[in-house]
């Protein structure tokens, strides 16, 4: 299989999702520091941190196909909530969510050659907004006994268990995943990688 890009994300639901639309790629793991700046607003932090990890990759490699990097973060009140430190973290989280409306933010960074054969960047943000019921102690507690809210923005993901928790989408239910796939798929097509191709 002739690979179409490089996919610098170790997630498995990243993965599956490029998967899921038939894009060939190789897997290149990247390491950014994703603490967010003093003051900085969530819109900023998810479309840095998305081109600086799509950065890191292209200075390793060096090569010659396209580089497609994603970072997703979930936002209530303001605040991001990153992947939960331990059990605590998690829990606190899913309080902050239970019952309310929260923001997913989805950024895209795609750096490919353009007919200079300099890398470009290009880059695409999806907002979803995901209302949540209200969750008892019980059930955050045996939801995070399950292992799912381990490595995941916000303690949860919506296409697992917490799909219990939601009781209304408004947006990109792939963003929320990880990788918003109308976005996606429309960048990389405007730089001549189809997906439906023959």
């Amino acid at each position: 299989m002739n690979e179409q890009l490089i996919l610098a994300s170790a997630s498995p639901r990243r993965k599956e999702l490029l998967d899921q639309i038939g894009v060939s790629y190789i897997v290149h793991t990247v390491d950014v520091d994703e603490t967010p700046k003093v003051g900085e607003f969530a819109i900023d932090y998810v479309v840095r941190i998305a081109a600086e990890k799509s950065a890191v990759c292209l200075n390793e490699l060096h090569g010659t196909l396209p580089i497609l990097a994603a970072d997703t973060s979930v936002v209530i009140d303001g605040h991001i909530l990153g992947k939960p430190r331990d059990k605590a973290d998690a829990l606190s989280m899913l309080k902050q969510l239970s019952g309310k409306t929260h923001t997913v933010y989805s950024a895209v960074s795609l750096r490919c050659k353009g007919s200079s054969s300099e890398f470009q960047h290009f880059q695409v943000l999806s907002k979803t907004e995901v209302q949540f019921r209200q969750i008892t102690t019980k059930e955050m507690h045996n939801y995070w006994a399950t292992g799912e809210p381990q490595g995941k923005a916000g303690g949860y993901a919506i296409q697992g268990l917490a799909s219990i928790f939601v009781e209304s989408i408004t947006g990109s239910f792939s963003g929320v995943v990880g990788l918003p796939l109308f976005e996606t798929a429309q960048l990389l097509f405007k730089q001549g990688i189809n997906i439906l191709h023959e």
